[in-house]
């Protein structure tokens, strides 16, 4: 019984070590997400500089 409670203890904290860190899949997606909406905005705004100076 003592083998279970100190396992118990052990997960906990690493349970909670997990659950405070977001998953590296997510900074990923965020990160291409960032750049793609960053590329699109440069595009537009390429396209109306453009277009603007006709």
């Amino acid at each position: 019984m003592s083998d279970a409670t100190e396992h118990g203890a052990t997960e906990r904290p690493d349970r909670r070590n997990i659950e405070d860190k977001l998953p590296r899949g997510i900074w990923v997606r965020v990160l291409v997400y960032v750049f793609a909406g960053h590329a699109l905005a440069a595009f537009l705004y390429l396209l109306f500089s453009v277009g603007g100076g006709q």
